[in-house]
């Protein structure tokens, strides 16, 4: 047995793009747009680390325009990436203006969320990075 992959829903492409690619910097592995199925699928990992993806799936609207709408649960947890940098990490995605939920206050942890409410976990690789500002200081937003 081989893990492949972990899907998600997306329900906007070019912001989930912005936030798994551009801020996260995931590469996208492919993308298949299903005319019949009226989907898109979105497969994306970490660079150097094709083995373990995430699927985004895009549903298209209907004929009349409606698209389905999700309900995110606590249930599904998370997802997680190890970074080199937490600090450099968090900044990336805060350029990107990306929330910090969960700053890595500790040096080691960090949680974000995608735009369709994703909770992803940022882990520091190695040891914890010494404790620094602003980090220090930022409260928690939200949940993760």
């Amino acid at each position: 047995m081989k893990y492949l992959h972990t899907m998600v829903r997306v329900t906007d492409v070019e912001a989930s793009l912005h936030f798994w690619r551009d801020a996260l910097g995931l590469e996208v592995q492919s993308r298949r747009d299903i005319e019949a199925g009226r989907f898109t699928l979105i497969f994306l990992a970490a660079p150097g680390d094709s083995q373990a993806q995430i699927e985004l799936t895009y549903n298209w609207p209907d004929a009349d325009g409606r698209a389905e709408v999700y309900t995110g649960g606590r249930n599904f947890g998370h997802v997680a990436y190890a970074v080199d940098d937490i600090h450099a990490a968090c900044q990336r995605l805060m350029a990107a203006g990306v929330t910090i939920n969960r700053p890595p206050r500790d040096g080691r942890m960090a949680f974000v969320r995608s735009p369709d409410g994703i909770s992803v976990e940022l882990l520091q690789a190695g040891g914890a990075l010494a404790p620094a500002e602003p980090w220090i200081s930022m409260p928690n937003v939200g949940n993760w």
